[in-house]
């Protein structure tokens, strides 16, 4: 099977704000993961946005850095700034947020699977 990508404008995802939404491009639908996970997706992050804090409970998400420049709050409130080729790794019962402050979109690969 192929498909061409087809874009989500999600607001407020994980409880964010910012300038505008996040787009969401599913790579296996909620439906294709059969029961094993609910997203594995490329995120858009607009310039301004955020991902806002929220837990994942019985459940692991990492992202994966394609492009663009981040400020990843981990678990433990630290603040990081991600580049390209950075991996975040949200475990079970943790809580992290994602932050676009630069000038270009924040471009990553999320997958959010069962623990």
């Amino acid at each position: 099977m192929v498909r061409k990508e087809k874009a989500q404008l999600k607001e407020g995802l994980g409880g964010g704000t910012g300038i505008g939404p996040a787009y969401v491009y599913d790579i296996v639908s909620k439906e294709d993961l059969y029961g094993h996970g609910r997203m594995y997706a490329k995120i858009v992050l607009p310039p301004g946005s955020t991902i806002g804090w929220h837990q994942h409970i019985h459940e692991t998400e990492p992202y994966y850095i394609l492009s663009g420049v981040g400020d990843f709050k981990d678990n433990d409130g630290t603040v990081t700034k991600v580049t390209a080729g950075d991996i975040c790794t949200i475990l079970p019962g943790q809580s992290h947020s994602m932050a676009n402050n630069g000038t270009e979109d924040l471009v990553f690969i999320a997958l959010i699977y069962n623990d």
